[in-house]
């Protein structure tokens, strides 16, 4: 029997057939030897990712504080060429080998917190999962996880003060604060544990304030109170709290409402009549009763009394600032006071909300004129259209744009910020601009959600022309000498270097012209040539069109290249006939444009006439330097040192002048006085028999004069 060895992976896209060599003996026979060929075809196979897989398994540390059925680990299921194994996590069963653990493995493959939560008092805890994936087809793989439940780190849920007693006087109308606990920890909350049925209290949960749920008459209670932490509601405190209600004279007025609480829209006009309160003191009458407002001033402003209606004293603008900064909830208190001896008083809570109401339409903006170059792309931002509406909250716009998006409007504008972006090809040539209408819809400005306005806004979309601009090459014209390769191997032959326009937009390339036979390839910017059997030297003339732009706006250029090929070995010619063959070339033309600048005439002449002029006052400065004379005796070889000789004067004897040097640095030819002129050729003769010859002798540095009547000769 052969089988898979256990931990190994199939995969039919590395091996896809395995042979086997198998040897069986039995005693007194001999060896006999068999193949055994194993194919491996594709399928669907289901296997588990890895660490998850492993002997050790993956591990998730988590903290004790985590809250009941939070996801911890999800399994899932090893990639298998580009896909997530072939089944969907519903047609997967996932089951726990081991069930000694309070974790929750879901049908989805995901492992829960405990439903009651972990025990935070304990040390690190650590569980173990043994979890097996099962498919509708019976592939399996199966995996281990490791919780680590690390200690908590949160503080503890205590009361500071756990017993506390508050004693307040009866006639103390509904919802009115009687006392407020504290707990110190972490995500707090209150609750009233003892009576289970408050029937006097309430608490509110997050602040811990104690309030009445009625009038209060004279009695005791005991409120046990817990504070416990919303996450991990295991961490809790308890406190105690007794609260007394004193009796007072019960010749206060009562009132009918005790406590008023409404809604009002924010276009009441002032003076309208909220509530009106029907009161009596201890006689059954309401001869003499006084009432007044008390509460906060920027409350109590907007309410006044007339005997026991309270009215709106001011607009109640839902748009202001100032209603916003209340929460668009006004508090007063009404005090009604019998004129008795002592005077006794009732208290009627007022709370008012404020509704908003949806009174004004959206503003357009000042100025919607835009400007977007017509080589914009996909996605681009156009601007913005800012539209205002006076209703509270501030900003609550929605845009739309009317018509919607397509060829004929290349345009969107995003919902919720006004922001308008190209969505479609531009081209001046055919619109120069473009004439949007924005509708502008105003939201939850009112009570009710139905209740909206819209204005329509023009606005004006410009398109700014790009020139165009053509792929340019550097050279134009190219001639390549390459030696051939092997055949069936793939030569580089040059990289052309173009560059196309400022948009950015890749640049193609395509041979042409001369790519007989396949010869060449271009990949990128980059010619290749492909060798073949070649024998005599060819030259093939190459004609590669670059492409640039993009859409309607694209623009080309051709790069000419000129590649003379060498085959890369040469035959021995099986005979000694030689076999000229004349190839015909097919001529180049290249054709390019070059910027030549012609002057006009009057240019010209005027810079013409200023060289001449130039030239001339060069020559008679020159001469008038060459024809000075020095009445002085020779001095040296060459008076360059002379601070008022000029270089190029040599001054020889009394009355002997040099004109010019003639033959070289070293060997110099002079007149007598009064005739001047060189002794050789193009500057003037000598007399005959009547010249010097000042020379100098290489390597020794020294000088001398030559007579060639006398032949005699002088150092100097």
């Amino acid at each position: 029997q052969v089988t898979l060895r256990a931990g190994a992976e199939l995969d039919a896209r590395r091996v896809n057939q395995y042979t086997l060599t198998l040897r069986a003996t039995c005693p007194g026979e001999d060896e006999v030897e068999g193949w055994l060929f194993v194919r491996v075809t594709a399928g669907q196979v289901l296997r588990c990712d890895t660490p998850f897989s492993s002997a050790e398994g993956d591990v998730v540390q988590v903290l004790a504080d985590v809250a009941p059925r939070t996801p911890l680990y999800a399994v899932l299921l090893q990639p298998l060429g580009g896909l997530m194994g072939f089944s969907s996590p519903s047609s997967l069963q996932f089951r726990l080998r081991n069930h000694n653990t309070p974790l929750i493995l879901t049908r989805r493959g995901l492992i829960l917190a405990p439903d009651n939560g972990f025990d935070p008092s304990k040390d690190t805890q650590v569980f173990r999962l043994e979890i097996e994936v099962m498919d509708r087809r019976g592939h399996n793989c199966s995996g281990v996880v490791r919780v680590e439940v690390l200690p908590s780190r949160h503080s503890r849920v205590t009361f500071p003060e756990p017993h506390r007693s508050v004693t307040v006087t009866e006639g103390i109308g509904p919802l009115e604060v009687v006392t407020q606990v504290h707990a110190i920890g972490e995500n707090v909350r209150y609750a009233i544990l003892a009576p289970t049925a408050p029937v006097l209290f309430t608490i509110n949960e997050v602040t811990g304030e104690i309030r009445s749920t009625r009038r209060l008459e004279v009695a005791r209670a005991h409120l046990l109170v817990q504070a416990y932490n919303t996450l991990h509601p295991a961490d809790h405190a308890t406190a105690t709290v007794n609260i007394t209600v004193q009796g007072t004279d019960r010749g206060a007025p009562r009132c009918v409402p005790a406590i008023f609480v409404s809604q009002v829209p924010e276009t009441v006009s002032p003076g309208s009549t909220l509530v009106t309160l029907s009161c009596t003191d201890s006689t059954g009458t309401d001869e003499h009763l006084h009432y007044a407002l008390e509460g906060p001033p920027a409350s109590r402003s907007h309410f006044c009394m007339e005997g026991p209606q309270l009215k709106v004293n001011t607009t109640l603008d839902y748009d202001l600032e100032a209603i916003a900064t209340m929460g668009f909830q006004l508090t007063a208190t009404i005090v009604v006071t019998a004129g008795e001896q002592p005077p006794r008083s009732a208290r009627v809570p007022v709370l008012v909300t404020v509704t908003p109401v949806n009174e004004f339409r959206p503003t357009c903006p000042n100025s919607a004129t835009f400007t977007v170059p017509e080589t914009a792309v996909f996605g681009s931002v156009v601007g913005r259209v800012a539209g205002t509406d006076r209703d509270y909250p501030p900003g609550s716009l929605e845009y739309s744009l009317e018509g919607g998006s397509g060829p004929a409007q290349p345009f969107s504008i995003s919902r919720h910020t006004g922001e308008i972006r190209v969505v479609g090809p531009l081209d001046s040539q055919q619109q120069r601009s473009y004439r949007l209408v924005v509708r502008l819809t105003d939201t939850h400005n009112d009570l009710d959600p139905a209740k909206r306005n819209s204005r329509l806004c023009d606005v004006s979309v410009h398109l700014q022309a790009v020139p165009d601009q053509v792929p340019v090459c550097t050279p134009e014209v190219q001639e390549l000498w390459i030696m051939a390769g092997s055949p069936g191997s793939r030569q580089p032959v040059t990289r052309l270097a173009c560059h196309g326009s400022s948009d950015g937009a890749k640049l193609t390339y395509t041979i042409t012209e001369g790519n007989e036979n396949g010869r060449f390839r271009l990949e990128g910017n980059t010619v290749f040539y492909l060798p073949n059997n070649q024998v005599e030297p060819r030259t093939f003339v190459l004609l590669v069109e670059v492409w640039g732009g993009s859409g309607s706006r694209r623009r080309s250029t051709v790069v000419a290249l000129v590649v003379h090929v060498t085959p890369w070995s040469t035959p021995v010619p099986p005979s000694t006939t030689t076999q000229h063959t004349t190839l015909q070339k097919e001529p180049l033309v290249v054709t390019r444009t070059v910027a030549v600048w012609h002057p006009p005439a009057w240019f010209v002449a005027v810079l013409t006439i200023s060289g001449t002029l130039l030239l001339a006052t060069l020559g008679c400065t020159a001469r008038s330097l060459l024809c000075s004379e020095q009445e002085q005796g020779l001095t040296s070889a060459f008076c360059s040192s002379h601070r008022n000789q000029d270089p190029g004067k040599l001054f020889l004897g009394k009355r002997m002048h040099v004109s010019a040097l003639s033959h070289g640095p070293d060997s110099l030819r002079l007149c007598p006085p009064g005739q001047r002129g060189l002794g050789t050729g193009g500057m003037g003769t000598c007399p005959p028999g009547q010249w010097l010859s000042a020379a100098s002798i290489s390597g020794t540095g020294r000088d001398y004069l030559f007579n060639s009547v006398t032949g005699t000769r002088r150092w100097i």
